[in-house]
């Protein structure tokens, strides 16, 4: 396993410009900081046919949409994916994930909306998965006049937010709804114990630190202490992973977050739920925010969007 050699430019720069790590921070700062970044790293945002930002009622107000449109569609209605930004339930925004965003909708030739949910600490959890079961519901629920296809609904997201994601067909499969065709879960986190191996490997120099992982969890379970075998935070304990959509689990090798991404798509397929693994093995946490940078960002954005549109064929 090598690094990348654009990652490690990308992680000398990180290291060069004398700015605090993020954990040091007040959240507000953090989140700042944070969005500036995004703006270098994610390079010329490739247009769309239209981007417009509205609101989906929540538990305690309304939660901020964007909704991307990738072509022209006529009287064509297109799929849908609802998309869920990472962040460590902290930082980031539709801002911070817009250029991905915008990638996913052109690849795979579908309306893209992308949930902005409150976050900790101010919302910790369960807050941040009752406003996204509450966005995904209201989209579905108004698909049709998104221009969307009410049949054709996939949901997805990256590292926090791609365990929100898992979270929601965990939920959708429980409550009968929605029905979700698809999940495309890009480095997701499954497993808040923080046990596996690739934890203690990568704890330091790649990005997403020991120290950084551990101030975004503190937040996020300030409200109530973490279960470690409660599947809404945790998806790698469920006890049952059966009757979800097909997968797509993305993952990469300078990443913390490795070995569990690896271990629920492996759990995924043994209860039989159909599952892809693509693999980066040069690759950092968060590289898909970075395609102004990183050529294989761009590839792994192309890939889920091909991905999508066989899915959304079928």
């Amino acid at each position: 396993m090598t690094l990348d050699p654009q990652a490690a430019r990308v992680l000398e720069a990180a290291e060069q410009s004398g700015l605090p790590p993020l954990e040091t921070l007040p959240p507000a700062e953090a989140r700042r900081q944070y969005e500036k970044g995004a703006v270098i790293v994610g390079g010329q945002p490739p247009a769309v046919f239209s981007v417009r930002d509205i609101e989906a009622p929540g538990p305690l107000g309304a939660i901020p949409l964007r909704v991307y449109v990738p072509r022209d569609p006529g009287d064509e209605a297109l799929p849908l994916l609802i998309y869920i930004h990472g962040g460590g339930y902290v930082i980031g925004s539709r801002d911070s994930h817009d250029v991905p965003c915008r990638y996913l909708a052109l690849g795979g030739d579908c309306i893209v909306v992308s949930v902005d949910y409150r976050m900790a600490p101010e919302h910790p959890y369960p807050q941040p998965v009752d406003d996204c079961w509450a966005a995904v519901n209201w989209i579905a629920e108004n698909a049709v006049s998104l221009g969307a296809r009410a049949d054709r609904i996939a949901i997805g997201g990256d590292s926090a937010g791609g365990n929100l994601a898992t979270v929601m067909c965990l939920k959708a499969r429980d409550a009968g709804g929605p029905a979700f065709v698809y999940q495309l879960l890009i480095y997701p986190g499954t497993d808040k114990s923080r046990s596996h191996a690739s934890h203690a490997e990568l704890a330091e120099g790649y990005r997403l630190t020991r120290s950084l992982l551990a101030w975004f969890m503190a937040y996020y379970f300030s409200g109530e202490p973490a279960d470690p075998d409660d599947p809404y935070a945790s998806p790698l304990h469920a006890k049952d992973l059966s009757g979800l959509p097909p997968a797509l689990v993305v993952s990469a090798g300078y990443d913390p977050l490795r070995d569990e991404d690896i271990a629920y798509h492996e759990k995924l397929l043994s209860h039989g739920t159909e599952s892809e693994h693509l693999h980066y093995p040069g690759m950092i946490h968060g590289f898909i925010n970075m395609p102004g940078v990183l050529d294989v960002a761009r590839e792994c954005l192309d890939e889920c969007g091909h991905r999508l549109r066989r899915v959304f064929a079928e």
